[in-house]
């Protein structure tokens, strides 16, 4: 790799941290069947995984908010990075816990620093979609409660009417 490619490569990491909410994970160990089961599972939620040179990450992150992550690029290292604040590291999570052999070591979510708990607190929170769609029911709510207050004097007056034809007819 030449030196416009490193610089390519640093701005694109930086990039990545300024722009989303990343998981570092140490993959040592992990087969590339395993691997890439694991980058499908990222792909599926939205979010996405590359294996990165250590060094390179390290000069990518000096000088930005979550440059306190640096220390933890020792070793076969990857990010795993997804807009959704919560889709990495519920992906990540989720392969994790079926193999053993991925260690998350941490990451960053804008000027947060995350430790290994902080993403499994993130991992727990609900993904976007979910937050949306509990608006949306909670908006949606006051709307069918007065719809159906409003239908029930009909209703009634209804079965009122076929209460007393029945009387009558009997």
């Amino acid at each position: 790799m030449d030196r416009a490619q490193k610089a390519d490569v640093v701005e694109w990491i930086g990039g990545v941290f300024d722009a989303n909410t990343v998981v570092v994970v140490a993959n040592a160990g992990l087969s590339v069947s395993e691997f890439e089961a694991l980058r499908g599972e990222l792909r599926s939620a939205g979010a996405s995984m590359k294996v990165i040179k250590n060094r390179l990450a390290k000069i990518a992150v000096t000088g930005k908010p979550s440059e306190k992550i640096s220390h933890l690029f020792e070793g076969p290292t990857a990010i795993a990075f997804s807009e959704d604040p919560v889709a990495a590291a519920k992906a990540v999570k989720k392969f994790a816990k079926d193999n053993e052999k991925l260690v998350i070591l941490g990451g960053a979510m804008g000027e947060e620093i995350l430790d290994e708990k902080a993403v499994d607190v993130l991992a727990s929170m609900p993904s976007r979609e979910e937050l949306l769609a509990s608006i949306v029911q909670t908006i949606m709510s006051p709307a069918m409660d007065i719809a159906s207050a409003i239908g029930a004097p009909a209703a009634n007056i209804a079965g009122i009417i076929e209460t007393l034809e029945t009387r009558e007819a009997a």
